[in-house]
């Protein structure tokens, strides 16, 4: 049984995608060295990601360049001014009116889904 999930993100921008990821998504720090950050978001279900720099060392070189190509989809149930918290924020909304897009600082592109 899968008890855990986190999703690494190779970065050359540690910091901006750590504030971006807090700002709009409500993750925490919860471990931050230069080169690493864990990012969790409190409550239940739990959920993880980690930033981690392109550069370091331990990495394999075939991995040792930032994220190219991801798309995470993420499914809310807020209330309405969560959702137009983060089209202020710089989410770009389709006609539906249930769907956002915004980027990450290193091109990760984010869709936002609300349930109907």
């Amino acid at each position: 049984m899968l008890t855990s999930f986190c999703p690494v993100i190779c970065t050359s921008r540690l910091g901006e995608s750590r504030t971006f990821y807090s700002r709009l998504f409500g993750f925490d720090a919860t471990h931050t060295t230069q080169w690493y950050a864990a990012l969790s978001r409190p409550g239940r279900p739990h959920h993880e990601l980690a930033l981690l720099d392109h550069s370091h060392p331990a990495l394999p070189e075939a991995l040792g360049r930032p994220v190219r190509a991801v798309r995470i989809t993420l499914t809310v149930d807020g209330p309405r001014e969560d959702w137009e918290r983060l089209a202020a924020l710089g989410a770009v909304g389709r006609p539906d009116r249930r769907h956002l897009v915004v980027t990450d600082p290193n091109g990760v592109r984010i869709d936002v889904v609300a349930p109907a």
